[in-house]
């Protein structure tokens, strides 16, 4: 034993010995490579150089840099979805309209080229979300999730089609409530469905409390008109409507407030605090930003300039196209545009809940038709206001019943703060009924437009 030990201590102490041996090596190492030793090479190395933009001119190695790096981010955007396949449809609805008069045919290709524009534009949002934090990316995932309904609603009215802008922001309403949370709990829950997924429900009493809010304000012009109980006819539902639009927008703004710096903890995921270091860093290792800010920032632009320029020709032949299908323009503003416009909520709301992460996939689902409702509609009204239209909050009769009905049994749906894939189905069998609603609705405004010469 007296040996066992003797040999230990004297191995034990040979192993410090060596370890400060090493440690005096690096540390010499250090000395020798020192930031002022380094920067002394680089100043002797360097000084007799030319600088290598001292000419204005950017070396061979840097362009080869910039168009490489272009080329990676047009592949990653462009090349890397199989639904850009429907981008040329774009460019084909422009030469169709300027070589023939077939308004079908150019809606229907429109309509088919703004589809992966959508889709990109909630890609390139999400990639920019990864370098402007969970809170504010959620915040441009909304806005420009929904850009696409507000830049076809701003050429509506520019062209003083105020129904079609009624109409198309109630069918982005209806169909982020009912279809795209639809099938996120549908699709959620057939893959976990041995259990029950769950989401913070004070985030969903928060955003059913606005939507009712917005059914009120879209329910009194209404009520005003039918019953003819105004004091001056013609003006005083348009100035309730416009009151009623500034009020939405201030009551927007303080829930935005309320929800980026009041509420911190009571709107973080209820999941998040059980989650493992590991799995965070799993997570984190999936979900790496695969463009840089300013790509994303760029693509945006671009994106949004090309939906523009599509929209345009998306507006002007809706009348022609309702004419040439024999569909009504109220079953295309609610149903056709919507769905389009919404490609980029539909993926993102099934990518989230397919991996348990139901609070995401609620807040674009649920989150852009509170931002559609308490700012896309009153944001309409006011630059209608300024641009001399008279588009008010009187969505009529049976849109504004629709709109209520649809808000009270999603709320409903959502009070438990559970989902499963039979909760899903029944969104979506709600969906099909309101769609075939629209189908055999015939709007009265519509129909006295088209009777007008």
């Amino acid at each position: 034993m007296d040996y066992k030990l003797q040999v230990g201590v004297q191995s034990h102490l040979e192993q410090m010995g060596s370890l400060e041996d090493r440690s005096m090596q690096d540390l010499h190492d250090e000395c020798l490579h020192s930031p002022e030793t380094d920067a002394r090479k680089n100043q002797t190395t360097y000084s007799n150089e030319p600088l290598p933009f001292s000419d204005g001119r950017l070396p061979a190695g840097c362009n080869n840099m910039i168009g490489h790096g272009v080329y990676r981010s047009i592949k990653t955007v462009v090349f890397s979805n199989k639904l850009n396949l429907l981008m040329p449809f774009g460019p084909l609805a422009i030469l169709v309209h300027k070589l023939t008069a077939h308004n079908g045919w150019v809606f229907s290709l429109s309509l088919l080229g703004i589809t992966p524009l959508a889709e990109r534009l909630g890609y390139a949002t999400e990639q920019l979300a990864f370098y402007t934090g969970p809170t504010i990316g959620g915040l441009l995932n909304a806005t420009f999730g929904n850009a696409t309904e507000l830049i076809i609603s701003i050429y509506a009215l520019k062209s003083g089609m105020t129904r079609v802008v009624q109409l198309s922001l109630l069918g982005s309403i209806l169909s982020n409530m009912l279809l795209v949370l639809g099938c996120a709990f549908f699709c959620g829950g057939l893959v976990y469905h041995r259990k029950e997924q769950v989401f913070n429900k004070a985030t969903a009493i928060v955003n059913s409390g606005l939507l009712l809010m917005a059914v009120m304000g879209l329910l009194f012009p209404a009520v005003l008109h039918y019953t003819h109980t105004e004091r001056q006819y013609g003006k005083s539902e348009l100035s309730l409507s416009r009151f009623s639009s500034c009020v939405m927008l201030v009551a927007y703004a303080a829930y935005l407030v309320f929800q980026l710096k009041g509420q911190n903890d009571l709107y973080a995921p209820i999941n998040e605090e059980n989650l493992d270091d590991d799995d965070d860093d799993d997570d984190d290792d999936d979900e790496a930003p695969e463009i840089s800010k300013w790509e994303s920032g760029i693509w945006l632009v671009i994106l949004t300039a090309w939906i523009s320029i599509l929209s345009d020709y998306l507006v002007d032949t809706i009348q022609g196209a309702s004419e040439a299908w024999d569909v009504s323009i109220a079953f295309i503003s609610v149903i056709l545009l919507p769905i389009i416009g919404n490609a980029a909520e539909h993926a993102s709301a099934i990518m989230f809940a397919m991996k348990d992460k139901l609070d995401i996939s609620l807040g674009v689902a649920i989150g852009s038709s509170t931002q559609i409702s308490m700012f896309g509609i009153p944001f309409c009204v006011v630059i209608g206001w300024i641009m001399g239209q008279e588009m008010d909050l009187n969505f009529q009769l049976f849109e504004t019943a629709t709109l209520f009905i649809t808000v009270i049994v999603v709320a409903f749906f959502l009070q438990e703060g559970t989902s499963n894939y039979f909760k899903g189905l029944m969104l979506i069998l709600a969906y099909l009924i309101v769609a075939a609603s629209f189908f055999a609705h015939e709007d009265p405004t519509s129909a006295n437009e088209k009777k007008q010469p």
